[in-house]
């Protein structure tokens, strides 16, 4: 079939089309408790249908920004849009299109679980089936639990479940997999996951590098209250100066590609060929490799880790995340 061209008009409206506003936009927001500053200048924006992470060490700042972006806590500067509304002065207009997990968020300790999931849906108009979120977050077998004899785990999965009763556009979760097990963590992960499948706006708060890696589209590295550098994990590993290792195998002599601008080192073991370097040296590899009838199959790029451009980005280790 061929493809009918956009007619000029139609090309004309769609130029005017206002572009779509950001579901969360923080500007220079300041937060500070007494003498100490706790978010300083942070600045970031979240496209609707992300997942969008912020990550960094405990006492960062990421808990006081997510708090100020949902109107729990006034701001001292900077400005905050959430789904188009200031979150302080619109929280009623707000109540019923936001769902939030907060980290030490808790309940009655005699409120059983099916009981606080349904105590939740009568709040809404238009609530998930509180059957379906017992399912989901594999509640089903401690619905007649009260809150107080869950485990934290447990405890965990119930407040997520709460934070989707009324299907919201965005949703804010703190350290989501904080206290669960390995395998409740993969599945909290999928889920996380299908919410944003569904259309709703995600916006993570962690330290775990994995986590961020695994689920975020874009990331915002926050340090000592500062963002250090906010982009998908490639930009990020681009922005930390990290080298990019092409590998493939060839019986060539291919000590040339040293001389290309990009390349900082041409290594071999036997055909296994290694070359590292910065910018886009995969593509000028590959294109130079072709025009000297050089075609390896296994021509490839090493995967940019998040946890090395973190270390680049802020002098810290993974392990520094998890004190």
């Amino acid at each position: 079939m061929l493809a009918v061209p956009a007619s000029p008009t139609a090309a004309r409206l769609d130029a005017r089309r206002p572009p779509i506003p950001p579901a969360l936009e923080v500007i220079g927001l300041h937060k500070r408790y007494g003498d100490q500053v706790a978010v300083h200048d942070v600045s970031f924006s979240v496209r609707p249908g992300e997942i969008y992470g912020l990550l960094g060490p405990n006492g960062a700042g990421k808990t006081s920004v997510l708090e100020c972006a949902q109107g729990l806590r006034r701001p001292d500067g900077g400005r905050i849009r959430l789904l188009g509304l200031d979150p302080h002065a619109d929280r009623a207009a707000l109540r019923r299109r936001v769902g939030a997990q907060l980290q030490g968020s808790a309940l009655p300790d005699r409120l059983r679980v099916g009981e606080a999931l349904d105590l939740f849906a009568s709040l809404t108009p238009d609530p998930v089936d509180p059957r379906e979120l017992l399912e989901q977050w594999g509640l089903a077998p401690h619905a007649r639990t009260a809150f107080a004899n869950l485990s934290g785990g447990q405890r965990q999965r119930l407040l997520v479940a709460l934070a989707l009763v009324n299907r919201p556009e965005i949703v804010f979760l703190d350290e989501l997999t904080q206290g669960l097990d390995p395998a409740g963590r993969r599945v909290a992960i999928d889920l996380v996951r299908s919410v944003r499948d569904r259309g709703a706006t995600v916006v993570l708060v962690t330290h775990f590098l994995e986590e961020a890696e695994a689920l975020c589209d874009r990331i915002a590295v926050l340090d000592e209250g500062r963002v250090v550098a906010a982009g998908s994990v490639a930009e990020l590993a681009q922005r930390s100066g990290l080298p990019t290792v092409v590998r493939f195998s060839t019986d060539a002599d291919v000590g040339w590609l040293a001389g290309l601008d990009p390349v900082g080192s041409v290594e071999r073991r036997d055909d296994q060929v290694q070359v590292t370097g910065t910018g886009a040296v995969l593509a000028l590899v590959a294109a130079t490799l072709v025009e000297r009838g050089i075609v390896p199959a296994d021509l490839r790029s090493d995967p940019l880790s998040l946890e090395a451009a973190y270390l680049s980005l802020t002098g810290r280790t993974a392990a520094e995340l998890d004190a």
